[in-house]
């Protein structure tokens, strides 16, 4: 069994020191991270809306990468990643699965938050045998009530970011209460402070607002038949998403047959974030079972 190590022999086990690898696949140079023991099927991270590599909570890949090979990537025109944004979902998948084959995988597992989750969901529509075991959080089915919106709310919460010289996710992300304000503080400290060199290049404008154009066509597009998903799966949000509203995590709970639902209580979209002490090992114990 190989590992994924430092030149001096020592596996990876901390997201912060993992170091930045490309591979091109389809004319694309996808920037990637990984870390945990290699060997067996690896866990993908699909990132959200207007992020890069340098936008995951570290507490979640560190404890999902103790016992399992992580690969974190930038799809197509995101951070340091080549070319242009698509402006579909399927088309983002398309290019998931063109990552993923390069690398030399056959099987893996998906861990996904918000617009990762309907790539993920578009990747398995199209490839369900690539995908062994899912996690969807922050995310909806394709057609779902108000992801049409997402835009909308989006911008607001920027201006108002802006305003206040925030960092968006504070408001897109958690509650203003007390509690929201504080798990929004830590968070962003969490995945900006943590890694000083080798960061990530930026989201670029143009791009984002092709992936907020993607995210209304999947919100007003065909449902996938999610009774046809045959992986284990685990839902997680929290119970007042703004983003992509938390009904529809339990819309996606009754469809998928056997999945497991955790809706943790006055949190939102970033739920699994501000509750990460007890999310983080759920996850990791779901994706090692």
């Amino acid at each position: 069994m190989t590992t994924q190590d430092h030149s001096d022999g020592t596996v990876v086990t901390s997201y912060v020191e993992a170091p930045t690898n490309t591979v091109t696949a389809g004319g694309v140079n996808f920037v990637y991270r990984e870390l945990g023991p290699k060997g067996g099927i690896p866990v993908v991270f699909f990132v959200h809306l207007a992020a890069t590599l340098d936008y995951w909570d570290p507490r979640i890949v560190d404890a999902i990468a103790e016992n399992r090979h992580v690969i974190a990537f930038d799809q197509r025109g995101v951070g340091a990643s080549s070319g242009e944004v698509p402006d579909s979902i399927e088309a983002m998948a398309d290019d998931a699965y063109a990552f993923i084959k390069a690398l030399g995988h056959d099987t893996i597992d998906v861990f996904s938050f918000s617009l990762g989750g309907f790539i993920a969901q578009a990747l398995i529509a199209k490839h369900p045998e690539l995908v062994r075991k899912l996690v969807l959080t922050g995310t909806g089915p394709k057609g779902g009530k108000d992801i049409d919106k997402v835009a909308g709310i989006t911008y607001y919460d920027i201006l108002k970011a802006t305003l206040t010289r925030s960092d968006p996710r504070e408001f897109l992300f958690f509650n203003r209460d007390v509690k929201g304000k504080r798990a929004a503080k830590a968070y962003v400290e969490r995945t900006t402070g943590a890694r000083t060199e080798g960061r990530d290049a930026p989201m670029p404008l143009k791009g984002f607002r092709t992936q907020l154009k993607a995210i209304k066509k999947y919100g007003r597009g065909t449902p996938h038949d999610l009774s046809k998903l045959t992986q284990p799966t685990l839902i997680a949000n929290g119970d007042n998403d703004r983003m992509v509203p938390s009904v529809l995590s339990e819309d996606m709970h009754r469809r998928i047959k056997g999945s497991e639902l955790i809706i943790y209580p006055n949190s939102g979209h970033g739920g699994i974030f501000q509750f990460h002490q007890e999310f983080a090992p759920i996850a990791a114990e779901f994706l090692k079972r």
